[in-house]
């Protein structure tokens, strides 16, 4: 009878670990040092309570619906409220068990949902960069928990359960250029949309306010990345090892090259770009990390770093939205690069030969990108009409004037 691995158990919950660090208090002080004063405890509270309130929707039905068995577009009730997971919780876990799909890991079931409930933290806790200075904070709390059942969790299942309709297509996704990168910056764009432009853009000075945070939230982000690209071997193996490695490629190389272009272009290296070019680059490895080599990883970043450094400056204010922080110029173009990139510079021997780069692969990835934009895209168009029709998604004029820390919670920096 199989048994669980102390090793393999041992990594994973290191891993989840991380990418818990990557959310509080990592994506908290990115991002807070990049809005203005008055709305840098608003904009930590939001990160803050969506680490608790997405816990709770994923124990009571987001991971039932994302990983249980179920069929190809959605799991079943088999977990909901984690029910069942009493008897089996000193055994090994098997993933979609009575399946002819079954995938037998050498971890138990609590360590599995743990790290996958990591993930269904952070992912809309990058939306709210998009969304930042201006939305309601109970607005913010009902359209997330609606949007962690209703598109969070059918992706995960479409492409991580095996059973899911892309997974059973072949897609290589190792830890979420669809599921979370995509997905949080379509989402992210659609919800900068609706919401509007914020009060003085393009014309007050939106500049950030304490720079230092963000280099410290960017480099607990940087840190945390290397649990969040290696955890999906779900191993303490050379798979783990290599995700590692191609992970911090993919950094340096966006890191540099956003760097570079922006000296080039503007006359001067910003911290700013230098952290931003950073974050493209390990958003553009997350679904190449357990299939590509160091050498086109590197590939990877540089080309993200430029990309995004585009879309992030020049694009958006060419086309005028508002996307705060850049959930979408960063996030969500650097996921499709990366899902696209690993169609093309996947290394089968890593992955067993499940995944092998050229043009098949590259035709799944190219699905995969399509189908996540279109259905994050309308559901989530949807989930904030309904939402509005609820409480509203915007603050008014004036509490937006006066900022909401003070507004909404009460409290503010000195």
């Amino acid at each position: 009878m199989q048994q669980i691995s102390p090793g393999d158990t041992a990594w994973v919950l290191m891993c989840t670990v991380l990418v818990l660090l990557m959310t509080i208090p990592g994506l908290a002080l990115f991002y807070a040092g990049m809005v203005r004063k008055k709305n840098v405890l608003a904009i930590m509270m939001q990160s803050f309570m969506l680490c608790a309130v997405m816990s709770v929707v994923w124990m009571v039905a987001g991971y039932s619906l994302a990983f249980g068995a179920g069929n190809g577009v959605i799991g079943d009730g088999s977990r909901l409220l984690l029910a069942g997971l009493g008897a089996g919780w000193d055994k090994p876990f098997t993933l979609a068990a009575g399946t002819p799909f079954a995938v037998h890991l050498a971890i138990p079931e609590s360590v599995f949902l743990m790290f996958q409930m990591s993930f269904a933290i952070i992912t809309p806790a990058v939306v709210t960069g998009a969304c930042a200075d201006r939305m309601k904070f109970s607005a913010l709390l009902i359209f997330f928990s609606l949007w962690s059942l209703l598109v969070y969790a059918p992706l995960a299942h479409w492409v991580w359960a095996p059973t899911g309709w892309l997974a059973q297509r072949g897609i290589a996704d190792f830890a979420g250029g669809t599921v979370v990168e995509i997905n949080c910056g379509i989402t992210g764009l659609v919800c900068a949309l609706m919401l509007g432009r914020r009060l003085g853009y393009g014309h007050e000075n939106m500049a950030p306010w304490n720079l230092s945070y963000a280099v410290i939230g960017a480099s607990l982000l940087w840190i945390g990345w290397m649990g969040f690209n290696s955890g999906g071997a779900m191993a303490a193996d050379g798979r783990a090892g290599m995700a590692v490695l191609v992970t911090q490629m993919a950094a340096a190389g966006a890191a540099m090259s956003w760097t570079f272009v922006e000296w080039l272009v503007r006359g001067k290296p910003s911290v700013l770009g230098a952290i931003s070019g950073a974050v493209a680059g390990l958003v553009a490895i997350t679904p190449a990390a357990g299939f590509v080599l160091p050498g086109p990883a590197l590939l990877i970043g540089l080309t993200a770093g430029v990309v995004c450094f585009w879309t992030a400056t020049e694009l958006k204010q060419k086309l005028g939205y508002d996307d705060s922080l850049d959930a979408f110029g960063v996030h969500g173009v650097a996921g499709i690069i990366g899902m696209l990139a690993t169609g093309w510079f996947a290394f089968g021997p890593l992955s067993g030969g499940a995944a092998v780069g050229g043009a098949h692969l590259l035709a799944v990835q190219a699905l995969g990108v399509a189908v996540t934009i279109l259905y994050c895209a309308g559901m989530s168009w949807v989930l904030l009409k309904v939402t509005d029709l609820m409480v509203g998604l915007r603050v008014t004029r004036e509490e937006e004037r006066e900022g909401l820390d003070i507004v909404l919670h009460g409290e503010q920096i000195f």
